[in-house]
């Protein structure tokens, strides 16, 4: 597969993980570019590798959380917005899909990476697990702290033993 074919077949889908995983769109387009371009240097050795779209996800995971490594890209955290969309003016249901989505974005990165891979994306374990580099174990470990987390944020209670 050339450069350009996987690029066309794959590049909304990249676009749609570095969305998920930054939560600003133009951030998401400039880190998806940069992967890209980085990518095209090295495509041969990555398109002999056995699953290429896996190590480019996996590019776009580190990519991300060396962004927020830099001192120069430490946003402010501010408790309202300006432009937030008020519950009367909006369906019941996009309204609680916003609310929702600010909780996920206020999960750590590797708690929130997890969960954009395995419930977006609908990866296994096994290859989040080589996308982060880590342990299918410690995927799970980091699915259920988010899990854990967004429950108790959102008060639904939680039953010990009880997997997410």
């Amino acid at each position: 597969m050339t450069f350009e074919e996987y690029v066309s077949s794959r590049g909304p889908a990249l676009m749609r993980l570095a969305r998920l995983l930054t939560g600003d769109e133009h951030r998401a387009e400039d880190l998806t570019q940069d992967v890209l371009a980085r990518a095209y240097v090295h495509w041969r050795r990555i398109a002999r590798a056995d699953r290429p779209d896996v190590y480019v996800r996996r590019m776009l995971v580190n990519a991300n959380n060396s962004w927020w490594r830099r001192r120069t890209n430490r946003e402010l955290a501010v408790a309202d917005f300006a432009e937030r969309p008020q519950h009367g003016d909006l369906s019941g249901e996009t309204a609680d899909r916003d609310a929702m989505w600010r909780l996920v974005l206020a999960l750590p990165v590797r708690q929130r990476a997890v969960l954009v891979l395995r419930y977006y994306e609908d990866l296994d374990d096994a290859t989040i697990a080589q996308i982060l580099g880590c342990s299918p174990v410690t995927v799970r470990t980091h699915a259920m702290r988010a899990l854990t987390n967004l429950r108790e944020r959102c008060g639904v209670p939680t039953t010990n033993g009880s997997r997410p």
